[in-house]
């Protein structure tokens, strides 16, 4: 960490220059003849407006804001145009025990930069205190931070879409896709070299038709607002790689530009729409880089620390620190929520995103007394014209009480479901009572979602996310392998649900691999088979491996790269995967709008999904009850009622069945009214299977140990 020297200020310029402006738009937005600049601060007592030359290195001048109208601090500058490189000093007390962390002498990223420039460097001079002072962070701190914080430059938001328009995918044909800007190229061999884990990069075509071919809808990816690396991670040669320390809710990475323009992010956009592709972005407003309260001072610290971050209420130098980050964004303060969900419409609207992916949802809908479902973040979202049309999706916890509330958001939003994770990990690794969980899992956790008008995608299933392991690693690993995190390998989770198969990573063994290859078939086929929205994450499709690191959040390096060289399992693997796919689109039983309850429908004479044991017969509650059971079969009629409406349906009858055990199961086929015989559309243990050999009611099928099966139900051939 340098020591920098003290910095004499540049002269402030005469006043008559800067004129009053407005108080709105917040930011520094240009009109085509000068620019607005606004900034909310509740307890500042004024604000300097700092302006750089075009390096962002050398401050030229610092403008006073003149006006405060409704807690905005604002101004215009008339001869100001995009480009300009900016930055704040706000002045006010430096009383931290009472939450106030003002200190004039931290240029502030403005909260609504559309675009930052430069790198953080980090030196003592981004405290707000002085560095090993006896007081701590309550000491003061009169040393400039300006050569070492990035600056916020003004934009011109002009860009010319041309044909593009959301792809607007239906929830019930959503398949996501979650993958990292940078990962996804870094190693892929027909992206150039200088676009290489860039927005560029996603928009090569081989990239794009690799994502289109396999046939999933909506592309996930992880944080791209600008974000700070943790120096603790720099000190040892690595990086914040997954980007959860956001700073600035406006702006794109810079370091995702290879253009060092914002539009070719909007480029990106338009590619991805062009291929159908939907963009769903992963964005974290539940805390920010600032941290603890020996955090650097940044932007919204210094900005106004007691209203945008939740403190302690007995000792307001101290943060509510629900995100296990050292702070906690108060999305009940009206300014906060409003930099939230115009940061949410900004992206929509300016940046055409099709959706979002709220990283520790549970916070942004917390109150001081805990979760509330009509917490004003959740219902501005429900009423917003703009929000409500475009996807939602919680991660419904975090570490904070009563943070855990799978289930339990509003109607309109879609949730991880980490249930249908563990619950589909354990059952296939042969753990002892899962039949009855697996079974819930596979219509879309009903006993959760199955309420107030939620639809079965409101479930969104994954086996494998960013957090964990590979589904490669999954059935390679029973332990975490973190060792190049460089934490003793303490880090990362420890509840897995893995299981190595006899032999931890890499083997020669034949019968070894065999089974894993088959067992990750079994996992795909489960979470493309099964009711709800699911998820894949990027590189999973082809068994991409990251040497059982389950924690790779700070690896931007080969460990965190997906791997574009398939060995011929991957390829194979990968093959399997788009025809699962293909299936799923191809059969709408396997994506209904209304849950598979069990209930016989005495309108219309059926029943919409149906539990069998092996040899045929409907499930008893002993059967239920045996915590030995591994072997099950769903039937799904697809003369079951479709909507709202009392008739017969019109989809495929299929029978699912399921076999983990480690030993064949003879599984006898049901007779079914309305058909004649059935046909084996999907075995994990013969991939190439595609459905042309018939299979007579009441005959047995050799049901592999470890595998599932996928009928689907035929009319005799006379009919």
């Amino acid at each position: 960490m340098t020591r920098p020297k003290k910095t004499t200020p540049p002269p402030v310029v005469e006043a008559s220059r800067i004129r009053e402006g407005l108080p709105f738009p917040l930011g520094a937005t240009w009109d085509g003849l000068g620019v607005n600049f606004a900034l909310f601060s509740a307890n500042a007592t004024k604000v300097e407006l700092c302006i750089f030359d075009d390096t962002g290195e050398v401050e030229l001048e610092r403008i006073e804001l003149p006006e405060y109208t409704d807690e905005i601090y604002h101004g215009y500058l008339p001869d100001a145009h995009p480009g300009l490189i900016y930055g704040y000093r706000v002045y006010g007390p430096y009383d931290p025990e009472n939450g106030h962390r003002f200190n004039p002498n931290k240029l502030l990223i403005d909260p609504y930069a559309k675009q930052l420039v430069g790198e953080l460097k980090w030196s003592e001079a981004l405290f707000g205190y002085t560095i090993g002072h006896p007081d701590g962070d309550l000491s003061f701190d009169e040393r400039d931070s300006a050569p070492f914080v990035p600056k916020s430059k003004v934009i011109d938001p002009a860009h010319t879409w041309g044909r593009d328009h959301r792809v607007s995918v239906p929830w019930d044909k959503t398949i996501l896709y979650e993958t990292h800007v940078r990962g996804i190229s870094m190693r892929h061999p027909s992206v150039p070299e200088n676009l290489r884990g860039t927005f560029a990069g996603l928009m090569v075509d081989d990239v794009l038709e690799h994502i289109r071919k396999l046939g999933v809808s909506s592309v996930e990816l992880l944080p791209i607002h600008a974000f700070v690396n943790d120096q603790h991670l720099l000190h040892k040669g690595m990086t914040n790689y997954w980007g959860y320390n956001s700073i600035a809710f406006f702006a794109p990475d810079p370091r995702y530009l290879a253009s060092g323009k914002i539009a070719e992010f909007k480029e990106m956009v338009a590619h991805l729409h062009e291929a159908n592709l939907e963009v769903i972005l992963d964005v974290v407003y539940n805390h920010t880089a600032e941290g603890n309260e020996q955090g650097p001072t940044l932007s919204m610290r210094g900005i106004d620390n007691a209203s945008y971050y939740r403190l302690m209420p007995d000792d307001k130098r101290y943060y509510i620190n629900d995100s296990g980050t050292g702070n906690t964004l108060d999305l009940s303060h009206p300014c906060v929520l409003q930099m939230v969900t115009d940061s949410l419409r900004y992206w929509a609207t300016e940046m055409h995103v099709d959706g979002f992916r709220f990283d520790l949802a549970t916070i942004l809908g917390r109150y001081h007394d805990g979760f509330d479902e009509r917490h004003s973040f959740l219902v501005a979202c429900r009423q917003d014209p703009v929000l409500r049309q475009v996807k939602m999706i919680a991660e419904p916890w975090d570490c904070g009480p009563g943070g855990y509330q799978v289930g339990r958001f509003p109607p309109g939003w879609v949730e991880w479901n980490d249930k249908f994770r563990d619950t589909v990990r354990a059952f296939w690794k042969g753990d002892d009572g899962q039949l009855a969980d697996f079974a819930s899992r596979m219509t879309a956790s009903g006993e959760m979602f199955n309420q107030r008008g939620r639809r079965p995608y409101a479930s969104v299933n994954f086996v494998t996310a960013h957090d964990g392991f590979t589904l490669h690693d999954l059935v390679s690993y029973n332990d975490k392998h973190n060792e190049a995190n460089d934490e003793n390998n303490q880090d990362g989770s420890n509840n897995n649900l893995s299981w190595n198969h006899g032999v931890e990573g890499p083997t020669d063994d034949p019968e070894i691999n065999a089974l894993r290859h088959r067992q990750m078939r079994n996992f795909f086929a489960t979470l493309l088979l099964a009711q709800g929205t699911p998820m894949i994450v990027a590189g999973d499709e082809f068994a991409r491996t990251q040497h059982g690191n389950n924690n790779a959040y700070c690896q931007d390096s080969e460990i965190g790269w997906v791997n574009w060289d398939l060995s011929a399992d991957g390829e194979a693997l990968l093959k399997f995967v788009r025809r699962l796919i293909k299936l799923r689109m191809s059969y709408p039983i396997l994506r209904r709008g209304r849950f598979l309850v069990g209930n016989y429908n005495e309108d219309i004479g059926v029943k919409d999904v149906t539990w069998l044991a092996p040899d045929g017969s409907e499930m008893t509650v002993e059967q239920w009850e045996d915590s030995h059971g591994r072997c099950l079969g769903m039937l799904m009629d697809g003369r079951a009622q479709e909507t709202g409406i009392r008739r017969k349906g019109g989809d495929a009858t299929l029978l699912l069945v399921v076999n983990a055990h480690h030993d064949i199961v003879n599984f006898r086929l049901p007779e079914v009214p309305e058909g004649s015989f059935w046909t084996c559309m999907v075995d994990t243990n013969q991939p190439a299977v595609r459905g042309q050999e018939r299979f007579d009611f009441d005959s047995e099928y050799s049901v592999t140990g470890r595998s599932l099966l996928l009928f689907e139900l035929q009319r005799d051939e006379e009919e």
